[in-house]
């Protein structure tokens, strides 16, 4: 028997079937899922210190499961001392089994650590059924160990859907269990 994540078996069993009822599919393959999470970490900084770009790369790593990349700037941008070239972000893609375990993490433990926390912002939705959502901290994840970092970092969560508008991404998300404060996506 091979490890399957909670957040996936709950799809399977649950989620897929409640969406079917509630927006009237046909068919199961017709309901909306989560293809993967894009997890992007802008450092500016790298530019003058070249160690931030490795030291973000083992704390995105540590904390997703999967080895991070550096992202390379694509032009010369001269006010702000870039190069064509230069490392200047940090991104990793997670599907499938790690994806879910990412993401059980991040609602679980990783959101109810953020101060004063009062639910999540629903207005980070594309139109698509994409929805990004801005961490400010890396510190709210139990993998990363305080005293060992030496600057603060946020990241950009993109989660990619396969809902054709943001009512049923919503859903889609609200049923995984991420906690939005309020309901007012508009399907246009």
């Amino acid at each position: 028997m091979t490890y399957v994540p909670r957040l996936k078996t709950k799809y399977r069993e649950e989620i897929r079937t409640a969406l079917k009822e509630k927006f009237q599919y046909k068919s199961v393959m017709q309901v909306p899922k989560l293809e993967k999470i894009a997890i992007n970490q802008g450092v500016g900084s790298a530019t003058t210190d070249k160690k931030l770009i490795e030291t973000a790369i083992n704390e995105l790593t540590t904390i997703t499961g999967q080895q991070a990349v550096a992202s390379k700037s694509k032009k010369d941008i001269s006010n702000f001392k870039l190069r064509k070239g230069m490392p200047i972000g940090v991104r990793v893609t997670l599907r499938d089994n790690t994806m879910y375990e990412f993401l059980d993490r991040l609602i679980a433990v990783a959101l109810p650590r953020i101060r004063d926390f009062k639910g999540i912002n629903d207005k980070g939705f594309d139109g698509n059924g994409n929805y990004t959502l801005g961490i400010s901290e890396q510190i709210i994840f139990p993998e990363i160990n305080i005293d060992k970092i030496n600057k603060i970092m946020g990241m950009d969560i993109t989660f990619v859907t396969s809902a054709t508008n943001d009512v049923e991404a919503l859903e889609l998300l609200k049923q995984f269990g991420l906690p939005f404060k309020n309901q007012t996506v508009n399907n246009g």
